[in-house]
């Protein structure tokens, strides 16, 4: 069994990559919420664990309008970022909020990219936030979330003064969870910049505007207990020990359920990749079964392939969906998505396990992949297959720069990269039959025949030539032979030597 609440806080920290917020800013808020809810406002524990989902989950819907944020806004990844704390509650902020705002697309188009806000934000920002709306009432169920908490989520961008997005609602006609995670949040962000003080001085000054004024007022007064959390040394454990019980638990086998609804909002990061991450997980788990993996390890690859993609949401959807070549910059960035769901997972208990299999996807046998550049002997077998399924599955996606390729043409493509020792052959070979695709005829290293590799797989164990010969009906000298030509074109003289190369080369079972 394990605990509901870390695949959720695996999603927390994919959304703040996703936002353009600091790592773990997602478990900040929560702990500062469940903290303020429980410890200063006096709610019981069924309002404390609708104010610990929503704070947790606050943002899980940032994904689902970030391609078009990415065409109105260059990077749809800083404009989330600049978003959190905006405020036209106070016009002198506010101001000087828009005269930074574009930034990140340089000094020279900045003025344009404010001027383009300034004029869609009453209309495209509010389909925007319904969007987000929409996400998160389509997502929330499915993580077994209270409804009362996914209703709050309705509130993300919503305003105490009625200036929020998307239906202006005012005051008291937000919910009450929604007020508390709105001072949480602003609160955290503040606290990242300056520290406690920064924190207090900025409640203040959203008090009234942004934020209800008696929460802010109660806040202010309970500062010392309500971020008291942001001093633990390790956020996780402090979100997990601040879950109201009962704990919610589900056993392992339940977790891809929990796992294909990450991998949607992942999905939705870019047009050309809905359903994307499934399509790798049906993919991989089928060719685990051809490969006899375990029914646990079948498990474990599932939600390994449900998960690969997590570091996607850290990267413009700008780039995921450019039609034509990447520069060097843009690659670098792609380039960066694995490490960011490497670190995701391994900091999720839970999920930890699952780590080093799911950000090995464009990692290569032959040390050419990233973002380790692992050789094949770092590589496990169900890592070798997910590979394989991801090129499998992106081939016959179509992409902003091409159209799907036929299942006849991605199997040229795969059994390519084998051969020219990118993809392992035997993961390549059990995701064609997986698919139900021919199995590509196996390319042996350094020319050998189909014969040489069985005389070397015997000669590498140290059978003698006579015992050779007896196992494979054939005559010692042929053995003999056979061995010479195996010497030659390995380059090995020795029984150790042999036995290295066929380790090497995966010639044995």
């Amino acid at each position: 069994m394990i605990r509901t609440a870390e695949v959720l806080a695996a999603l927390s920290l994919t959304t703040d990559l996703a936002s353009g917020m600091e790592f773990e800013k997602g478990l900040r808020t929560c702990a500062v919420a469940t903290t303020f809810a429980g410890q200063v406002l006096g709610a019981d524990a069924q309002a404390c664990r609708v104010v610990f989902e929503a704070a947790l989950l606050r943002s899980v819907g940032c994904t689902s309008f970030a391609p078009e944020n990415a065409d109105y806004f260059r990077d749809d990844v800083a404009f989330q970022a600049a978003l959190k704390t905006l405020d036209p509650g106070d016009p002198a902020v506010f101001a000087q909020q828009l005269r930074a705002f574009g930034g990140w697309a340089g000094a020279a188009e900045a003025p344009r990219l404010a001027e383009t806000f300034a004029q869609i934000a009453p209309t495209v920002g509010v389909q925007a936030a319904t969007t987000g709306c929409e996400a998160s009432r389509s997502l929330g169920p499915g993580l077994g979330l209270h409804p009362d908490a996914v209703a709050a989520l309705d509130d993300v961008y919503e305003r105490w003064d009625g200036l929020g997005i998307p239906t202006a609602r005012r005051g008291d006609e937000l919910s009450r969870t929604g007020r508390i995670v709105h001072v949480a949040e602003q609160a955290v962000i503040a606290y990242a910049r300056g520290g406690f003080p920064a924190a207090v001085a900025e409640i203040r000054r959203r008090a009234g505007g942004h934020l209800d004024p008696q929460l802010a007022a109660a806040f202010v007064a309970g500062a010392d207990v309500v971020l008291a959390p942001l001093a633990e040394p390790d956020t996780i454990a402090a979100v997990l020990a601040l879950e109201p019980p009962p704990h919610a638990t589900v056993a392992f086998g339940s977790v891809p359920r929990l796992c294909a609804v990450l991998s949607r909002v992942v999905d939705l990061k870019s047009r050309w990749l809905l359903g994307h991450s499934e399509h790798v997980a049906e993919v991989a788990e089928a060719a685990g079964r051809v490969a006899g993996l375990p029914d646990a390890a079948l498990v474990e690859l599932r939600c390994a392939a449900l998960l690969h993609d997590l570091g996607r949401v850290g990267v413009s959807s700008a780039v995921w969906d450019r039609p034509g070549p990447l520069g060097v910059a843009e690659l670098e960035r792609v380039r960066m998505h694995t490490y960011w769901t490497q670190r995701v997972l391994e900091r999720v208990p839970a999920l930890a396990s699952l780590a080093g299999v799911a950000s090995a996807h464009h990692e290569r046998v032959d040390g050419g992949g990233y973002h380790r550049g692992f050789p094949a002997a770092a590589l496990s077998q169900p890592a070798r297959i997910l590979a394989a399924a991801d090129v499998l599955a992106a081939l016959t996606e179509p992409r902003a720069y091409r159209p799907a390729h036929d299942a006849a043409q991605a199997a040229k493509v795969l059994a390519a990269q084998a051969d020219a020792g990118g993809l392992d052959r035997h993961a390549v070979a059990a995701v064609l039959e997986a698919a139900g695709l021919p199995r590509p005829r196996p390319v042996l290293p350094a020319g050998l025949t189909e014969r040489e590799a069985e005389v070397l797989r015997h000669a590498a164990r140290g059978l003698s030539n006579r015992e050779i010969g007896a196992e494979l009906t054939i005559s010692a000298r042929t053995v003999g032979h056979h061995l010479a030509h195996i010497y030659d074109k390995t380059g090995r003289r020795t029984r150790a030597g042999v036995a290295l190369f066929a380790m090497e080369h995966r010639l044995l079972p």
